[in-house]
């Protein structure tokens, strides 16, 4: 008999003589007298104080037992293994040449993950886009973990991108060879290989790694059902019918992260001398870590080149994916093996959502783009997304792409759709988000009280909803259509967000209203060329910051507005040029400017036009000084504004609301009554969540509140508010309120 060592160490062997023995219900004596073996070999058997009985006594022993096929085989292959002194396999069972990289970086998290799972065994699977360093995670986690895997570890790749995957047949064939399974030994079929195949495994724990797996069909034979073993299966698709696996989405590296990976490649000293050059070509390669080290190795290999110059190779989207290839690394081959996987169907969605130019889209926006029926479309994108081709967002529910497979799809719609085709479905999701946004901004005229029933939307809140979601595909399909010229629809469009732009000063109206300026002087239309000057002079003030830009615009709003004897657009220009000139310091003229339009508005609605008139006085009185008279206005006009909210939409009686309290807020503070304006800012904020426009955001808000407690002695109170407005300025790239918000801390006493 092979000694192996002292009692109680791993003896695969002697764990499963132990269970069958007692499965068998037989008493280490009786299994004695079955087999003709003393009690004592088979007490140092069970214990591990030997490793395996001579091959006839193996025999006699699994006679004894009254195992049969898969069950005998197993037995008989560890008593084998015992004798050659190998119980422990891991100097036979090996990666097999799976593909790695040499330092795997910005991977720290997920390895740290699959270090968890390795104690509770079991199944995970890794998924994520093509490129994006699924088998390099896993092969490094492998090298981590092979101390906790005493049996060894086996890895495969399923091949399941290419023309013809490995077979579950012969995928089995392959391990249980590499287990020592001979081919005499070898069962004929699928279904006997992979009972085979879990009954050696059972007692045992081994790292199990099934790279590119294609489906689950593929997979499912190939799992054991060893509670000590873990599978570490790695596929483009998410496999979301493996029962009771975990899953892993692999997603881009973080951008710091794949500057590192840079620097590991070309040397840290070119990155810290390039910085800024250096993070925007992680930014072209969509920090896709392929991507990244190809552009990395063709640094590195080049002896005077530069990281701003390949930024600048790689500017032009057009040639992108070209500039992305380095030897026989090439994202493009990566997309295209995914793409030929998928149905012709899901393949003719995939390139055609490329004509969509924003960022995500919903079911609605692909149905249209694509010329899917709608009751199709959900399965197609679900499809998409399970070959890891589109990501999901979370609630509600969009789909976007990766930067560079975004570029391949556009590649894949030039290149097999036909030009009317294309010209087609671009001017039915170009008509759809311009009819549809046109009818969103429409709600928030302050006529609009109700909903019509025509409407696309069942709510202010639901349109409100659509423009913030879809504000990147409006925004380019508006530009796109002035480029095509359709004149009338990118006019009606901006005239229709005119009122829905007030307090949202964030997006460039700038923008919008100047393509509507355009499309009016296109049309020969001077009155609407008059109402786009007013609302684009406005814009450049609050969306542009050039109050200068803004001045002159409205000057020639003025004028022409004075030609053609239009007076409710003199009143809002008289208005906004008064607000320019206050925020150029000239506030004797932006009173001047401001009292005009206030007396104007009298004979208007209140939220049609005088209470905008009145805060434009009011802001102008602000300016120079004159706070007392501002915030007796200011707080006329909310009280006013209370009673007859019921005269306008909800949108726009909240967006009132906060504006005035904020302005009072302001009046307050220069008046130094600060508990008073403290307690004015907290209402603006408190109504700031109900989906109204914000004249400031609510980290300045939560500001002005702290800084008016700070001022009242409330130092508790000032620090909640400023705390708050610090964690509302996390991912912000707003670096000057930041700064103002960490000062005004600093001032609190500990």
């Amino acid at each position: 008999m092979n000694k192996l060592g002292p009692a109680g160490a791993h003896s695969p062997f002697g764990e499963m003589l132990l269970r069958y023995r007692m499965a068998a219900g037989l008493s280490q004596a009786g299994l004695a007298s079955a087999s003709g073996m003393s009690v004592r070999a088979l007490r140092d058997l069970e214990r591990g104080r030997a490793s395996a009985p001579q091959e006839r006594s193996a025999e006699l022993l699994a006679t004894a037992l009254g195992l049969e096929r898969d069950e005998r085989t197993s037995f008989l292959m560890l008593a084998k293994e015992g004798r050659r002194r190998i119980a422990v396999m891991e100097n036979r069972t090996s990666l097999l040449a799976l593909p790695a990289v040499g330092d795997l970086v910005g991977r720290e998290a997920e390895l740290r993950r699959l270090a968890q799972d390795a104690g509770t065994a079991g199944v995970v699977v890794i998924t994520g886009p093509p490129g994006v360093g699924k088998t390099s995670l896993a092969v490094a986690a492998a090298g981590g973990l092979a101390s906790q895997f005493p049996d060894g570890c086996l890895a495969l790749d399923l091949r399941g991108v290419d023309d013809r995957p490995m077979t579950s047949a012969v995928a089995l064939e392959r391990m249980l060879t590499s287990l020592g399974v001979t081919s005499g030994q070898m069962p004929v079929t699928a279904d006997e290989r992979g009972s085979l195949f879990r009954t050696l495994l059972r007692d045992r724990r081994l790292l199990l790694i099934l790279d590119n797996a294609t489906d689950e069909a593929q997979v499912r034979p190939l799992l054991t059902m060893s509670e000590g073993s873990l599978t570490i299966v790695t596929s483009r698709r998410v496999l979301a019918g493996l029962e009771s696996a975990r899953w892993m989405v692999l997603d881009v590296l973080p951008a710091e992260s794949a500057v590192d990976l840079v620097g590991s490649i070309v040397g840290e000293e070119l990155v810290k001398a390039e910085a800024d050059a250096a993070r925007e070509l992680v930014s072209l390669c969509g920090c896709l870590p392929l991507a990244v080290r190809i552009v990395s190795n063709r640094l590195a290999t080049r002896q005077h080149g530069s990281i701003a110059e390949l930024v600048r190779q790689m500017g032009d989207e057009r040639r992108r994916l070209d500039s992305l290839s380095v030897g026989d690394l090439h994202p493009r081959a990566a997309f295209e093996v995914s793409y030929r996987m998928l149905p012709a169907r899901a393949r003719l969605v995939f390139r055609r959502l490329a004509v969509i130019p924003g960022v995500h889209f919903d079911d609605e926006l692909a149905a249209v783009a694509t010329g899917v029926p709608a009751e199709e479309i959900g399965l197609l994108l679900d499809e998409l997304v399970e070959m890891s081709l589109l990501n999901t967002t979370a609630a509600p529910i969009y789909f976007q792409f990766h930067d560079l497979l975004r570029l391949f799809a556009r590649e894949r719609w030039v290149e097999e759709e036909p030009e009317h085709v294309r010209d087609e479905l671009r001017d039915v999701l170009y008509a759809h988000v311009l009819e549809r946004g046109s009818a969103a901004g429409a709600l928030f005229f302050p006529e609009v009280i109700e909903v019509p029933q025509d409407s696309p939307f069942g709510s202010h809140e639901e349109a409100n909803e659509w423009l913030e979601q879809e504000v990147t595909t409006w925004s380019a399909v508006q530009r796109e259509a002035a480029a095509l010229g359709w004149h009338k629809q990118v006019y009606d469009f901006a005239w229709s967000m005119h009122r829905y732009s007030i307090g949202r000063a964030q997006h460039r109206w700038d923008e919008v209203f100047e393509l509507g300026l355009r499309a009016a002087r296109a049309m020969g239309d001077r009155i609407g060329e008059a109402e786009m000057l007013t609302w684009a002079g406005t814009a450049q003030r609050l969306s542009a910051g050039d109050s200068e830009r803004a001045l002159e615009m409205l000057r020639e709003a003025s004028a022409l507005a004075q030609e053609l004897d239009l007076h409710d657009t003199a009143l809002s220009i008289h208005s906004s040029i008064g607000q320019a000139l206050a925020s150029l310091g000239r506030v004797d003229e932006a009173l001047e400017h401001s009292r005009l339009a206030h007396e104007m508005s009298k004979g208007y609605d209140f939220f049609g036009w005088r209470v905008w008139m009145s805060v434009g006085l009011g802001t102008a009185l602000l300016a120079a000084g004159r706070l007392q008279e501002s915030l007796d206005l200011h707080t006329a006009l909310l009280a006013e504004a209370e009673n007859r909210r019921d005269e306008a939409g909800p949108e726009l009686a909240g967006k009132v609301m906060v504006l005035l309290l904020t302005v009072i807020g302001d009046a307050l503070a220069g008046l130094g009554r600060w508990p008073e304006a403290a307690q004015s800012y907290h209402d603006a904020r408190s109504r700031y969540g109900a989906g109204q426009a914000n004249f400031r955001n609510e980290a300045e808000l939560a500001l002005g509140e702290g800084v008016a407690w700070r001022q009242a002695g409330e130092t508790e109170r000032a620090r909640t508010c400023l705390t708050f407005a610090l964690d509302r300025l996390d991912g912000l790239a707003d670096s000057v309120t930041r700064k103002r918000v960490e000062a005004e801390l600093a001032l609190l006493p500990d």
